[in-house]
């Protein structure tokens, strides 16, 4: 069990980075794409999700979870932040989302299929998440952590 937390932390870790290094390329295309707004917050976005993705593979090889729970939280949580964070590069680079995310993409609205693309998208990665936060927060139940 151990080698599936540390093999999955060092996965966790290497997207974390990879993530770091697409925004940061991301972020020049910033001014070049349908929506701009959109782009932005994308950028944001992924910059969380990496710095949280670094947090949770540094966590990883606390958890006490079964084998089938440790694989479950590990994809679902790659999932969904893979898959919110797809639904905002689409609707940037379509001047689209709208209907889904109002607030960052403003005026932006594209068509039937669009709309109805990002928002499957950005819906399946809200209860991936979630499941895999609570999986996550029950592996770290009575752990005895070291002081500093």
């Amino acid at each position: 069990m151990e080698n599936i937390l540390r093999n999955q932390s060092g996965r966790l870790l290497q997207l974390g980075i990879g993530l770091l290094i697409f925004v940061s390329v991301e972020g020049f295309a910033i001014p070049h794409v349908a929506s701009s707004r959109l782009a932005l917050s994308a950028h944001s976005l992924g910059g969380l999700q990496s710095a949280l993705l670094l947090a949770l593979g540094l966590v990883w090889p606390q958890l006490a979870l079964p084998a089938f729970a440790a694989r479950t939280a590990f994809w679902l949580l790659v999932y969904s932040t893979f898959a919110i964070l797809l639904a905002y590069v689409l609707g940037a680079f379509w001047g689209a989302g709208n209907e889904t995310m109002p607030l960052a993409a403003g005026a932006a609205h594209g068509s039937s299929w669009q709309e109805a693309s990002i928002r499957l998208v950005a819906y399946s990665s809200a209860p991936t998440g979630l499941v895999s936060f609570a999986l996550i927060l029950w592996g770290l139940r009575g752990r005895a952590f070291p002081a500093s």
